[in-house]
């Protein structure tokens, strides 16, 4: 399938965030919302669905779906990662899923980990959770290119740290996390009973010559304690149909995140 991205497309006096937050004369960059149209096959399956004409109520989210089985066959055929369809969990939106994560593996006076400088809804985790932030910020190394501090950041877990809230791709540094950076990150995680969140949303959008490695792709242990959240939003600019999906392969702990989000996020 061939797409026009030279084609420009209107958006203002359309209910556009994007194009109403400033006047007529500005361009807004200021938010991930390309305008780009979204892909055919999501436009033709969404005017399907109106041309039905009866929206009630859909069926049980946590009921195995095709859309978990293809969830699951992706991250198979992407990063080589073997998940079950059940690991995957429906959701509106990564924003709440990292706010519903937070809340069902911390309790209010916990401490979270946090690398800095960091996307602006991540930082207002801690106040929205009530817990404690334990920053550990990237290391600006040679020609700005941003790093991770392994000693920083095993420094900066505290004896209540219960959550590390990862964002890899990184948000706004563009870091690409390698294989053996996530790999230390995590070690050191597990070794102190940390938790892992990671809102990978970004994970598509990667230059040639890197590759995008999901933190629980590297290890069963790891991703046995690890809640990682994905969604279309930035690859598709699909971000207005707000679904996004969390897959945590631990039963257990899949178990609390439902619970958490239970008469808040469905």
């Amino acid at each position: 399938m061939t797409y026009d991205f030279d084609r420009v497309i209107d958006r203002r006096r359309t209910e556009s965030a994007k194009w109403r937050k400033y006047g007529p004369d500005v361009l807004p960059l200021w938010v991930a919302d390309m305008d780009f149209p979204s892909p055919e096959p999501v436009v033709r399956a969404l005017i399907a669905r109106v041309g039905h004409g009866v929206f009630g109520y859909g069926y049980n989210i946590d009921a195995i779906s095709p859309l978990h089985e293809l969830v699951a066959a992706r991250l198979q055929a992407l990063h080589g990662w073997r998940v079950a369809p059940e690991a995957v969990v429906l959701l509106p939106g990564v924003i709440p899923g990292f706010n519903v994560a937070c809340r069902a593996l911390a309790a209010p006076g916990d401490g979270i980990l946090l690398q800095l400088p960091l996307y602006p809804p991540i930082l207002r985790v801690p106040g929205n959770v009530g817990l404690v932030l334990n920053a550990a910020p990237l290391a600006r190394g040679t020609g700005g290119r941003y790093e991770v501090d392994g000693d920083a950041f095993e420094a900066a877990i505290g004896d209540r740290t219960r959550v590390f809230l990862l964002c890899n791709p990184h948000n706004p540094t563009g870091r690409v996390f390698t294989g053996d950076e996530l790999a230390r990150m995590a070690k050191a995680c597990l070794a102190r009973d940390v938790a892992i969140v990671a809102d990978e949303i970004h994970g598509d959008l990667v230059y040639a010559g890197h590759r995008h490695v999901p933190i629980a792709s590297l290890d069963p242990e790891i991703a046995d304690r690890t809640v990682t959240l994905l969604a279309p939003s930035k690859t598709y600019n699909l971000a207005g149909l707000k679904c996004a999906v969390g897959v945590i392969p631990n039963a257990a702990l899949r178990a609390r995140f439902t619970a958490a989000r239970v008469d808040m996020v469905q």
